[in-house]
């Protein structure tokens, strides 16, 4: 075989591992994009979850029966608690300790 002829077979190789490699990191992209939902599951001492790949405070909110509401939301050593009244007036108070 002439000189060319071996470098045009080890580009074609190199060429061909290059694709496969390709098509292999896309199907493992593909795959994992499937298994994921629109909220990733973050450790239990976090005040986060993750929705669509940005960060949303955890929460904890109370409704009652008749359509009040309460929800306290921690950020550091801050606690924002907002109340509303059935009638829609909403409270907003913030204690940092």
């Amino acid at each position: 075989m002439s000189r060319f002829a071996v470098g045009t077979v080890m580009v074609m190789a190199v060429a061909v591992i290059a694709v496969a490699g390709a098509a292999g990191v896309a199907y493992a992209q593909a795959t994992n994009a499937s298994v994921q939902t629109d909220t990733q599951a973050t450790p239990k001492n976090f005040n986060y979850v993750i929705k669509d790949g940005k960060r949303v405070p955890k929460s904890s909110r109370t409704t009652n029966a008749d359509g009040s509401w309460r929800e306290e939301t921690k950020v550091g050593n801050c606690t924002t608690v907002k109340e509303s009244s059935s009638a829609g007036e909403v409270k907003i108070t913030r204690k940092c300790d």
